[in-house]
Formats: C-alpha cells, sequence, structure tokens
C-alpha cells in the first residue's frame, strides 16, 4: 500500500505554523494531532469549520489519522451545513473553541490545539497515510451558490502541492521552501487557502501564519509578526483593498494571488509596494492548482510539473479545453477559453459561461470586468447583465464602488478600453459588493443585490418566469383549453417579487392589491416578463405588467402591507 506522511521532509524542530507571534515546531504540531484524534468520535465525517488555520491543519490532519475525510463548506451558515449534511447524519463538526457554528450537527469537538503540548521526538509511524484514503471534500459555493462536492484523496493533494513546489522555489530563486513563511488571507475551506497555505506548509516546507487577516490593518500586522522570507496569499479584491489603504506594506518575497484575474496595473503597484514576485495561479477546485504566470511579465500561463492541457471536442460539438496528469483523477475540462501556445503555454481568454453577446459582438463578463477594475479611482466594480431586452439588445449595467469619480468618469475609462457596444448606458455607485470570502461574486447573489440596487433607486425591475407545462393548475382549467388563473398567476408574480430583497422591504411579507386586470389567457409553456415599476411617495406601491412577448397578459398595483418599509427605508437599507 503506497503511503505518504503527514508532513513532507522538512526540519522537524523548525516552525511549521506561527500564532501572535510566536512559532510552533512541526514535532509540536504532530503532538496536537495525537491529541485531537484521540477526541474524536469513531463515524464521520468531520465538517471542518475552523477558522484558525492552525486548528484548522490539526483537525483535518486528526480526521486523516482516525480515517475520516474532512467535508470543507463555503461558510458555516446553518442552511448551508444542512444541505452539507443531509445525507450523513453521523457528521459532526470540528470548530474553534468558544465558537458558536456548527450547531446543529450531532455532534461539535473544539479543536483545541495551540502548539502547547510537549513535542513528540519524532515522525511517528501513525503519521503515514495511505494515498487512496478520502482525505476531504471541498464544497464550493461555485459562481452559482449551490454547494457541489469535490473528493479529494490524499494522493491528489500530495500531488498538489509537489507540482506547485518546484515552480514556487524557481520564482523565489531558492533551492527549497524551508524557512518561507505563508500569511493568507483566503479561507482555507477553499481549495486555493487549502492548497496555498495549510498544504504548502504541511507538505512543501514552508510555514505558515495561523490567522485569518482581512482588513488592511491586520493584513500588515500579520506579515509584520512573521520572519521572512514570506509570501502572501491573497485575492485581487483583497490585494486592490490592501494597497489602497494608505498603509506600508512590509516587505514580501512573493505574492500569491488566484480566484480571479489580475490587472497588470495592480500587479505592477503590488510588486512596487511589496518588493517581490507578484504570481498568479490558475486552477479549479476540480484539478486542484495547475498553472502560473508573472503577469508584471508576461500574460502567458504556464502548467506546472507533468500536467498537461489540450483542446477537445465536447460532448455539445463545441471546443473545450482538457487539464490532465499524474495528480489529477481524470482529465478534466475547464469551463474556459483558452488560446493554447504549445509547451503547456496557453492564454486565458474568458469563461466560456461567461459570454456576452452585444449588437453582434462577443466578449466575457470577466473580460469587462478585468477593465473596470482598471480604471483609476474604481475601488470594486462588476458588469451585470438585466433580464430585460430594450430593442432586441440586452444592456449591460455597471456597479462600481468608486467614491472619487462619478459615473461619466467611469464611461469614459471604459470607451477607452472596450468595444463601443459593451459600454454601458447606466453606472450604478454601491458602499460595496455582495463578494464572499474569497472574493468572488457569485451570480446568484449579484443578481439578487443588482435587483435590490435598482429597485431601491426607483428604476424599474424585470423577471423573467416560465410556467410549467404540468402545472397542477390546467387540470381543471379548461379541459382543451388550458389556462392559467388569474389568482395563481398573481401568486407567482407575488412570489418572484419576494426574491428581490427591496421589493419585499417595501411591500411587506403580505402585500395588498390595490388593482389588477387580467388581458390574456396565459397557456402551459408561457414565457413571462414581469416588469415593475417601485413608486414614489410616503405610500409608495409596485405597479406591475405581465407579458408574454408583446403582449400583455396583466397588468395592477401592489400596495404595502405588514412588515414594509417606507420607500426612503427600503432604499437605504441597501
Amino acid at each position: 500500500m503506497s503511503v505518504s506522511f503527514l508532513l513532507g521532509p522538512r526540519d522537524l524542530r523548525a516552525p511549521l505554523a506561527w500564532r501572535h507571534g510566536r512559532p510552533i515546531s512541526a514535532l509540536a504540531w504532530l503532538a496536537d494531532v495525537e491529541a485531537v484524534a484521540a477526541k474524536l468520535p469513531s463515524q464521520g465525517p468531520a465538517v471542518n469549520l475552523c477558522g484558525d488555520r492552525y486548528r484548522f491543519s490539526v483537525g483535518l490532519a486528526a480526521a486523516l489519522l482516525r480515517g475520516h475525510a474532512s467535508l470543507l463548506p463555503p461558510d458555516a451558515r446553518e442552511d448551508t451545513l444542512a444541505r452539507v449534511c443531509a445525507e450523513q447524519p453521523a457528521a459532526f463538526a470540528l470548530v474553534d473553541p468558544g465558537e458558536p457554528y456548527g450547531a446543529g450537527l450531532a455532534q461539535r469537538v473544539a479543536v483545541d490545539a495551540d502548539g502547547a503540548r510537549t513535542p513528540l521526538a519524532a515522525m511517528p509511524d501513525w503519521a503515514a497515510i495511505a494515498l487512496d484514503r478520502h482525505a476531504a471534500s471541498l464544497l464550493t459555493s461555485g459562481s452559482t451558490g449551490v454547494p457541489q462536492p469535490h473528493a479529494k484523496t490524499w494522493g491528489t493533494l500530495v500531488g498538489d502541492v509537489a507540482a506547485a513546489v518546484p515552480r514556487l522555489c524557481q520564482l523565489l530563486g531558492l533551492s527549497s521552501l524551508g524557512g518561507l513563511t505563508l500569511v493568507a488571507t483566503v479561507p482555507v475551506q477553499h481549495s486555493y487557502g487549502l492548497e496555498s497555505s495549510a498544504l504548502l506548509a504541511m507538505l512543501g516546507g514552508p510555514a505558515f501564519e495561523a490567522g485569518r487577516p482581512f482588513y488592511p490593518a491586520d493584513i500588515v500586522q500579520a506579515l509584520e509578526s512573521v520572519p521572512r522570507p514570506r509570501a502572501l496569499v491573497t485575492t485581487p479584491f483583497h490585494l486592490k483593498t490592501l494597497l489602497q489603504s494608505g498603509l506600508a506594506v512590509p516587505p514580501v518575497d512573493m505574492v500569491l494571488s488566484a480566484t480571479a484575474p489580475l490587472s497588470p496595473q495592480l500587479a505592477a503597484q503590488a510588486e512596487r509596494a511589496t518588493g517581490g514576485v507578484m504570481v498568479e495561479i490558475y486552477g479549479s477546485t476540480e484539478t486542484g492548482q495547475v498553472a502560473t504566470r508573472c503577469p508584471v511579465r508576461s500574460e502567458v500561463w504556464e502548467v506546472m510539473g507533468d500536467i498537461r492541457v489540450q483542446a477537445e471536442t465536447g460532448p455539445d460539438g463545441a471546443e473545450r479545453f482538457v487539464f490532465s496528469g499524474d495528480f489529477i483523477p481524470a482529465p478534466t475540462p475547464m469551463a474556459d477559453l483558452l488560446e493554447l501556445l504549445g509547451d503547456g503555454r496557453f492564454r486565458l481568454l474568458g469563461r466560456a459561461n461567461d459570454l456576452v453577446h452585444v449588437a453582434g459582438r462577443r466578449t466575457s463578463l470577466g473580460h469587462l470586468d478585468f477593465h473596470l477594475n482598471s480604471i483609476p479611482g474604481v475601488e470594486d466594480g462588476a458588469f451585470w447583465l438585466p433580464d430585460d431586452v430594450a430593442d432586441g439588445v440586452v444592456r449591460p449595467v455597471a456597479f462600481v464602488v468608486a467614491p472619487s469619480v462619478d459615473a461619466a468618469t467611469v464611461i469614459a475609462g471604459l470607451r477607452e478600453r472596450v468595444e463601443p457596444v459593451f459600454v454601458p448606458r447606466r453606472v450604478v455607485h454601491v458602499q460595496a459588493l455582495p463578494r464572499v470570502g474569497t472574493g468572488k461574486l457569485t451570480r446568484r447573489e449579484l443578481r439578487e443585490f443588482a435587483l435590490a440596487q435598482l429597485a431601491a433607486d426607483g428604476s424599474p425591475v424585470r423577471l423573467s418566469h416560465r410556467v410549467p407545462e404540468d402545472h397542477p393548475a390546467f387540470a381543471g382549467h379548461f379541459p382543451g383549453q388550458p389556462l392559467l388563473p388569474g389568482a395563481l398567476l398573481l401568486a407567482e408574480l407575488l412570489e418572484a417579487m419576494r426574491g428581490v430583497p427591496s421589493l419585499r422591504a417595501r411591500l411587506g411579507d403580505a402585500p395588498m392589491l390595490a388593482a389588477a386586470k387580467f388581458l390574456a389567457p396565459v397557456r402551459p409553456g408561457a414565457d413571462l416578463v414581469f416588469d415593475l415599476q417601485p413608486e414614489t411617495g410616503a405610500a409608495a406601491g409596485v405597479r406591475f405588467e405581465v407579458r408574454m412577448g408583446d403582449t400583455v397578459a396583466a397588468s395592477g398595483r401592489w400596495l404595502p402591507g405588514e412588515g414594509a418599509r417606507t420607500a426612503s427605508e427600503a432604499g437605504g437599507s441597501q
């Protein structure tokens, strides 16, 4: 049976981690793993919710030692954990001492590990883990916001790190990563945060800082608390916030970035501010990290180790790009458009499911976001495509966090960077975008946010809805001529409006129907458009039209009911 130890080759007396400026040796870490493993239930899996990176790593290793896989959810919300554990009645939570999350699970185990136990004398035999053991399931939120499990064996995780270490050594000009310390702003439950902090330290030789600094001052403090050489593991969102904070960033030998494309301007600024090399990592939860580039020097990506990429035709006849390699369990297509340059080198053109077609032209939302965030004064920004189409053309909307520049300046900046058809007619200033811990924006979160923002300032909202062919109401209304009763049409409309937070705040949980006219029958399979126009004034309601193509099927007006706020209150809540 092939095995690999919990820790890769390293000086076991040297630091594996730093907590609050105090080093913890690998031998002390092993003592904590042994003690925590003895407390774990006999049945699993473990749901590792530890925010402290050191305790997370101890919990991950302790679960492996007991034969349990670790489930790594995108967040610790009660509804997320309920979905994750729906088919896992024996699942237990690993938590930081004193933290309340995971209360809905059958059992919670506090990972009481801080490196204070008596260190072991040497690497124990029990630290050898079978390579084929199920080690972890990453439950990523992805772009849709629905957690999807991605199982990883211990061999897959070991191979992932083994491919990355030589590349990082090359870029740092070091013979090994021993002595390097990693400071990460990324949640360790995320694939990138797992690979590039806890696992990279455990298997690749460096140490890691135990916290998860988020705010610029916390990042600066964490960097100052560990010795050089050091690397900052972060995202474009966190990096941009840090560099715009005005704080002096301590010298950093390497900055690693992933989860979204990094603009050349931000990459160059990061190298100037830190003095280190800026490195981007490309990969996915399915494949792990597979390629790197240094964006200040080149836009071209280069695969790591023996990883291979090739183009092939998918089941739908479209071209797709497939990555394979020793540690990738099976050839895996990426959801991206690439330009292959040979010898494992490629350019990234955008997300395959992110394409935007306007007036016969094509681009990607990622490409538009990239240029939006390159405009001086734009601290954060994202494009959104509404459901409505005017004159046969969809009109993008840009949401920006840009307190120092106005909409006209943003539009002028985009005109210099993108084709005219993609320049938005509307730029909406917001205080913040609803990003998750990794800095990503899911499609679902962005859509809900966009609808709420547009409704809050009195802008019309357009929602799409398809009437099911097998809607039960058609059985009795009417044989041979099925139609959807008006009351049920209004119920469908009301349910759709409840999905828009600002409309729900405006109307409350029980809106009052002030008027309704039914002008055309709604048949099975009808594609409906709900046009909603928030009103202004003290008793502001929402006027509506239900359309089927050019036909108005119904119109009317809702008034605020119980639990509603005034229009100004609803707008101010966003």
